[in-house]
């Protein structure tokens, strides 16, 4: 028998034409996750992309796997019963701060607290993008919106908070204009067993464009982030002088000497949160990398067992006595 030929980026690019705005983030997202692609050792029918409704959510059509573009919030719904039917799949979920937080934040909760073994993309541009530039659940106080004329007085959702809360066993972010840095994050999610989220920040240039460039524009990049990497000193800089030192709950800039190793696989998820809500403080770096990265009970396997138990203890059984089974009724 003929060994399978290595997979290259080209044979995960579909035959559809990709329709972005030119200069979208998104382009650069697409590009990078077909290159891990060929290099997880996946074979094309064994991949399923599932998405829900939004501009990230063509992503689906442009990826030469199986797809499933499904509706409004409901794809961590689609992606568990995927996974659950058919646990040899590498099911991976593509959805955005509306789609995934908004209408969806409900399944997006329960695919992230039952583990199941499925990788979320999550896109955040802070902005509905394919309905026109309404504020959504991550826009930040102030922004000026279609439906926030005067500026949002909504407090804006952290997606990494999120995910941590709802106790995802493997939290990432990363940036769509650092693609060194995606690669390696998004193939560090690959080999997760278990649920893997990855916030990505995604520049919408027609309706929120620079969101990010505070701190995500190369020349500032190396000072104003700081790169969670597990077992390693957390220092940033141009220099990597600098460092982070968290003293109770409180980080601290201190010297790159003075700065203390990153373990995301505490027993506790609590540094990691404290992490996650550095956002708001303007004076610290924003935290990119693994904020979490734990082993626990994987929700598709354990269920599975379960059915084989009961199998090798009352027998395969058929739909037929099921519908017979306990009390049955006549309508008339």
């Amino acid at each position: 028998m003929a060994e399978a030929q290595a997979l290259t980026k080209k044979d995960f690019k579909s035959d559809q034409d990709v329709r972005w705005c030119p200069g979208c983030g998104d382009y650069a997202i697409l590009n990078c996750v077909q290159g891990i692609m060929a290099s997880i050792g996946v074979p094309k029918h064994q991949i399923c992309f599932v998405s829900g409704i939004g501009c990230s959510s063509r992503f689906p059509y442009y990826m030469n796997t199986f797809g499933f573009h499904s509706i409004h919030g409901r794809a961590p719904a689609f992606a568990t019963g995927i996974k659950t039917a058919n646990p040899d799949l590498s099911v991976w979920m593509v959805t955005g701060d509306g789609d995934g937080l908004s209408i969806g934040g409900n399944h997006m909760a329960h695919i992230l607290r039952r583990n199941v073994d499925v990788k979320i993309l999550l896109f955040n541009n802070e902005i509905y993008g394919l309905t026109k530039g309404q504020y959504s659940p991550t826009s930040p106080q102030g922004l000026k919106t279609k439906t926030s004329p005067m500026g949002s007085v909504d407090r804006p959702m952290d997606p990494v908070s999120f995910a941590l809360g709802c106790g995802a066993t493997f939290v990432a972010r990363t940036i769509d204009t650092h693609l060194k840095h995606m690669e390696q994050v998004l193939l560090a999610a690959a080999h997760h067993k278990g649920t893997a989220f990855v916030e990505i920040y995604q520049n919408c240039l027609i309706f929120n464009d620079g969101a990010f460039d505070a701190f995500a524009e190369k020349t500032v990049r190396d000072d104003k982030t700081i790169d969670l990497r597990p077992n390693q000193p957390m220092v940033f800089g141009k220099n990597l002088d600098k460092g982070l030192k968290v003293d109770g709950w409180e980080p601290r800039i201190v010297t790159a000497a003075e700065a203390d190793v990153w373990r995301p696989d505490t027993h506790s998820p609590g540094p990691a949160f404290v992490m996650s809500q550095m956002d708001s403080n303007s004076t610290m770096p924003r935290p990119l990398g693994i904020f979490r990265a734990v082993a626990a009970p994987i929700f598709d396997a354990s269920l599975h067992e379960q059915i084989q138990r009961a199998k090798s203890t009352k027998g395969p059984g058929t739909l037929e006595k099921l519908l017979h089974a306990g009390e049955t009724w006549t309508v008339r």
